[in-house]
């Protein structure tokens, strides 16, 4: 369970969040994630692979050309897993920086909580 939570906290960042291929991204959801996830960020709740895949298509629209880089070594408590993380363009200070926490049933994300340090510029 350690290593897929693990797993799980890097692979989303580059491949839900980071992706820009809208069907690599749809892959990754459904491959990462429970049909009933709920995810919990700071613009609001969304539920489901649909309204996540919309979500984290607009929000990479947004700046393509960021990346999500990991700031801490991931950690694991029973079936949740943490890793700080900052977004920025490629070789540059991150524009913000956050915590993912993933709860995990069956080896997928059903609840991802995003807390961000700063809000993006």
């Amino acid at each position: 369970m350690k290593d897929r939570t693990h797993e799980l906290l890097f692979r989303n960042l580059q491949e839900v969040f980071g992706e820009g291929d809208a069907v690599r991204r749809r892959a990754a959801i459904k491959e990462f994630y429970t049909e009933d996830c709920m995810i919990y960020t700071p613009m609001g709740v969304i539920l489901g692979h649909d309204a996540l895949d919309k979500f984290s298509g607009e929000l990479r629209a947004t700046h393509p050309h960021f990346v999500y880089t990991p700031y801490s070594k991931p950690q694991t408590l029973h079936n949740a897993g943490r890793i700080a993380w900052g977004s920025g363009p490629h070789g540059d200070a991150p524009d913000y920086t956050g915590w993912d926490v993933i709860i995990v049933r069956d080896g997928k994300i059903a609840a991802l909580y995003v807390f961000l340090d700063s809000e993006p510029l």
